[in-house]
């Protein structure tokens, strides 16, 4: 990891700056998948499942019988560990539930705004060496408390050509009944387009590789709306002394070992604490079944020392991490400091692990800076706002004439008249030509 001492403001957009890589011809390749996805529904489907995950099927949707029964392939730990989950994430969740809005604006004006479920939702979970059971109840339980009709699951096969039962079980136990054998771009495309047994949805959900994230991006430039622009994971751990280095050296790991890409930051003001975390780092990196992957993100990450949390925390806003981890001894004075993160985690028994499992927040968070302007995923993700107006006659002629003015000034004759010859009708009441044009 790179040592940088009291960078200049001139040099912080650079040090914020991801690792690029050169996405043309992936871009090029997702969209001969997803358009032959579009063109041959699920045969492709089937063949893509063959050719990607090395696996035949003959059935694209998971049978209800194999949900039901998922939960007797586990360890009783695992689902004691799952249920708490999902009763925290439920409990965070339900309390996001955003209530609609009456306003009488003036007398004769009603204005009032409703939260409304998206009705089809789609939900990608990765396979492979870690199925991403959790990420099923980040996604599922938020979707079933915002009250979507439908939700489709669809996640790659292992190589017996079943899902993995956590998958499974998770997905029951958020009442989700749809979950489909299809993995990678042409998922999303399935998702995105619909086949012959995959629905089409209206927003998709979910992580994944570079193929699902580009597949993803370019069914969002398709008019389907997609959960945030994803990237590799990251996280910035801001510490000092009163944080064991073992603690920080773990969290920074944890964000590592996702993958080669991932980015991770350690920020202080204190250089004192930098050599100790490096030699944890070595000792608990030696110790990871994924220290390949974890030790090739390393050689993306910096170790950067301000001068005061003034500045420390300015650069915490201008980075925007995706997770940011605070283990100082005045961490509460610096969460009020945060202006751009996806979700943070405040002192040294707060392990961005929480999050991504069981604290009940929301772990599919907006990367790559994203966090300047994108929340992480929650119930109102799921949802959509509609607004509502009725204007009365005692209104209208109250608001009428303002709003006709403002249509003159904009050269927009047709909204004046519209107002108009309501205002003429109201004044006219008894004029036999109102009475039938109206009725």
């Amino acid at each position: 990891m790179e040592l940088i001492i009291n960078p200049p403001a001139e040099e912080w957009e650079k040090l914020c700056s991801r690792p690029l890589f050169d996405n043309a011809k992936l871009e090029k390749d997702v969209k001969s998948i997803m358009e032959a996805v579009r063109q041959g529904g699920d045969r492709v489907l089937r063949e893509y499942t063959s050719r990607f995950d090395g696996v035949d099927i003959e059935h694209l949707r998971v049978p209800p019988e194999k949900l039901a029964q998922a939960g007797s392939h586990l360890d009783p730990r695992l689902k004691e560990a799952i249920g708490m989950a999902v009763k925290n994430i439920e409990a965070f969740h339900a309390a996001q539930k955003p209530a609609g809005v009456d306003v009488t604006t003036m007398p004769g004006v009603d204005c009032s705004l409703r939260y409304l479920p998206i009705e089809k939702v789609g939900l990608y979970i990765p396979g492979g060496t870690a199925p991403l059971f959790s990420t099923v109840l980040m996604l599922g339980i938020p979707a079933k408390i915002a009250g979507c009709r439908e939700v489709v699951l669809c996640t790659p096969p292992e190589q017996s050509g079943e899902i993995h039962p956590a998958i499974l079980y998770a997905a029951s136990q958020a009442s989700i009944t749809s979950v489909y054998r299809a993995g990678g771009a042409q998922a999303i495309a399935a998702m995105a387009w619909g086949s012959e047994t995959i629905p089409r949805v209206d927003k998709i959900f979910g992580p994944g590789n570079q193929w699902v994230t580009m597949a993803k991006q370019i069914a969002a430039s398709s008019g389907i709306a997609i959960d945030l622009p994803a990237g590799p994971s990251e996280v910035a751990v801001v510490a000092d002394k009163s944080a064991p280095p073992q603690f920080i050296a773990a969290d920074l790991l944890s964000q590592a070992e996702h993958g080669a890409d991932s980015q991770v930051l350690l920020l202080t003001t204190d250089q004192e604490i930098i050599e100790p975390v490096k030699i944890e780092i070595e000792r608990l990196l030696n110790r990871l079944p994924r220290r390949d992957i974890t030790a090739a993100a390393l050689k993306f990450c910096k170790m950067i020392v301000f001068q005061d949390y003034d500045v420390l925390m300015d650069f915490v806003n201008a980075y925007a991490p995706e997770h940011l981890i605070i283990a100082t001894t005045n961490y509460k004075k610096l969460s009020t400091m945060v202006l751009n993160a996806g979700s943070v985690f405040l002192g040294n028994f707060t392990p961005e692990s929480a999050g991504d499992y069981a604290s009940g927040t929301n772990h599919t968070l907006p990367t790559n800076g994203f966090a300047r302007a994108w929340s992480g995923v929650g119930t109102d993700a799921f949802m959509k706002r509609i607004t509502f107006q009725e204007v009365s006659g005692e209104g209208l002629q109250a608001i009428g004439p303002m709003v006709e003015f403002m249509a003159q000034a904009e050269n927009l004759e047709a909204h004046r008249q519209a107002v108009k010859v309501r205002l003429d009708y109201l004044i006219n009441s008894k004029n036999s030509s109102w009475d039938q044009s109206i009725h």
